[in-house]
């Protein structure tokens, strides 16, 4: 009887681990602009309209020739996308902390949401083109929020 258990288990555990589990990503993106005078604009940006990367994928067979003149990039543009107004760095008098208070807020409330949606963080990147200097008055910080949901 304790073989026969034992086997049983073995093989419920075999049957368990093979259920084929599928993995799902997801991109959030921050874009927060340094731009003074809250003439930037800041944006947390969700994907709402999935496409199949392959369809804008060619491949090199001597390394010169390319169909990438055959993929056309307005094809690739999403149509439905959610976007969350979020504020800018700079103020009229400077950098302003209640601002990135309140995006980290923001922020914050969209990822405990997917969270709450079976949505894990797997992976945080992020760039900047910061202002070069006096006349520039450009910048943006851009950061991706990489989710994973296994099924």
């Amino acid at each position: 009887m304790k073989k026969f258990l034992f086997i049983a288990v073995i093989a419920f555990g075999f049957v368990f681990e093979s259920q084929a589990q599928t993995v799902q990503y997801k991109v959030i993106t921050s874009v927060e602009s340094i731009v003074p005078m809250g003439i930037g604009r800041s944006r947390l940006i969700e994907e709402k309209d999935a496409i199949d990367a392959e369809a804008f994928t060619t491949e090199r067979t001597d390394g010169k020739k390319s169909k990438q003149g055959d993929v056309k990039r307005s094809d690739a543009k999403v149509s439905k996308f959610a976007e969350t107004k979020l504020l800018n760095f700079y103020s009229v008098a400077g950098i302003n902390f209640q601002n990135i208070a309140s995006n980290d807020a923001l922020t914050s409330s969209k990822i405990n949401k997917l969270s709450a949606e079976g949505w894990e963080l797997a992976f945080v990147t992020s760039g900047v083109e910061s202002d070069s200097g006096k006349g520039d008055g450009k910048g943006i910080y851009i950061t991706r929020y990489i989710f994973k949901k296994v099924n």
